[in-house]
């Protein structure tokens, strides 16, 4: 297993997924920059869940709020206070560990001895001006509920929502860890996912059930195979200080089961704070006049987490007569390249011009490749290791009769299509 990572990783950077953030200077941990292929595939995640969240429910809106919020948000959060880490440090290499990470009084890595436990605040501190003083510290948020809590009221004098109602965010959150690892899956700096369900209190069981099966079915249809998921209920003493209860969904890493995303219960407790902290009326007035704090149900997931699992669900090998083709076989919709247009021999003008035609004629509607470097086989298999679902090649028959070879990714099976009919094949699949 721990060499499934090793090629995962391997071929994130060597085809343009993801690359260690400021490699020339040796890297920064716990950051990572996405690349051409990484891009898309983020940005398709991203706009599934966008879909799927907000366009598809007439009940949910959605929101972008700042990375940096005044610092009463984060005390009315508790996140001042307990949203820390406890850690040893190495008093011969200064390296941190987290205290569930060791089993002794010496350095997992140096063999020196620890210091003593201390609490370390997980949140990046900033200042805000132009002078650096206590005055104007402030945070990166950790998270990106805050922004929806503290923007309320706003939601509700301009769309005026009925209960249940749900405001959605995606947006970058900042955590200084002190133990990372394994890839992506724990960083720095990652991209949020987040929805806020305010229902009825007494309803929010029925609602948390709800979410619970919601979100479960998403990962389904995404492509992750069933036996991968499982719920994992936290018992009632580990359970954050806001949370009434929370579920996770996690994945069969290659590390071990491990959280993918979290659907948590917050009750009343970050709208009544953050009116107590601010001094404003952040409560919902019901059709009888009734007025009363929302319960909260929460779904939060990491965009990178679903990235990680996504490439680890999709990757596998297949012996041929020659050598070992491998394959991304990613759900089509979040594919970051769609189509990938070849002509048969790329010093045959007459094919060439006939394949930059039908490349731009899709280029529109999707994003497509073009690709006449080697011969056809080499080629093929290289989109197959990116994940693109079809190859269209333009070969000698195309010019007699206008058809095209459309050869699928994972059944490597060919047919000929009329290029005046490619638009809607490609559409039609996709809708599947």
């Amino acid at each position: 297993m721990a060499d499934l990572m090793e090629k995962i990783v391997s071929l994130c950077k060597r085809r343009g997924f993801i690359f260690p953030s400021s490699e020339i200077y040796g890297g920064i941990g716990g950051f990572w920059d996405f690349g051409p292929l990484g891009a898309e595939l983020k940005n398709n995640i991203k706009a599934w869940w966008w879909k799927t969240m907000v366009w598809e429910r007439s009940e949910v809106y959605g929101l972008d709020s700042t990375i940096i919020h005044h610092p009463k948000v984060w005390q009315a959060s508790g996140h001042t206070v307990s949203f820390t880490d406890s850690l040893r440090e190495c008093k011969s290499c200064h390296q941190r560990f987290r205290t569930d990470k060791i089993s002794d009084d010496k350095c997992p890595e140096c063999g020196g001895k620890l210091t003593e436990v201390k609490q370390f605040n997980l949140m990046f501190e900033t200042w805000v001006g132009s002078a650096k003083e206590t005055a104007n510290k402030a945070y990166l948020r950790p998270e990106t509920c805050q922004g929806i809590f503290i923007n309320f009221v706003n939601i509700l004098n301009t769309v005026q929502p009925k209960l249940p109602f749900g405001i959605a965010q995606i947006g970058k959150g900042f955590r200084n860890e002190v133990t990372l690892g394994n890839f992506i899956f724990r960083d720095r700096e990652f991209e949020m996912m987040e929805l806020e369900y305010f229902v009825k209190p007494g309803e929010d069981e029925k609602w948390f059930d709800y979410w619970l099966k919601d979100r479960m079915k998403w990962y389904w249809d995404l492509g992750i195979n069933r036996k991968n998921l499982r719920f994992f209920e936290h018992p009632k003493e580990s359970l954050a200080h806001y949370s009434k209860r929370t579920v996770d969904i996690e994945y069969k890493f290659p590390f071990g089961w491990a959280e993918l995303e979290g659907i948590a219960n917050r009750t009343d407790f970050d709208l009544k704070n953050q009116a107590k902290f601010s001094g404003k009326d952040l409560s919902f007035q019901d059709e009888d006049g009734k007025k009363f704090y929302p319960y909260v149900i929460e779904p939060s997931v990491g965009v990178e987490r679903i990235i990680l699992a996504l490439i680890l669900e999709a990757y596998h090998e297949e012996k041929d007569k020659n050598s070992v083709r491998t394959i991304l076989s990613l759900n089509p919709k979040v594919s970051p390249i769609k189509i990938a247009i070849f002509p048969l021999l790329a010093n045959k003008p007459e094919l060439v011009k006939v394949a930059r035609q039908v490349f731009d004629k899709l280029r529109p509607a999707f994003y497509a490749a073009w690709d006449d470097r080697g011969n056809i086989g080499k080629r093929y298999y290289a989109q197959d290791e990116i994940g693109t679902p079809w190859c269209v090649t333009i070969d000698y028959q195309t010019l007699k009769d206008e058809t095209v070879t459309v050869r699928d990714r994972d059944t490597m099976k060919q047919e000929r299509l009329g290029i005046d009919k490619l638009k809607d094949f490609f559409q039609n699949e996709l809708e599947k």
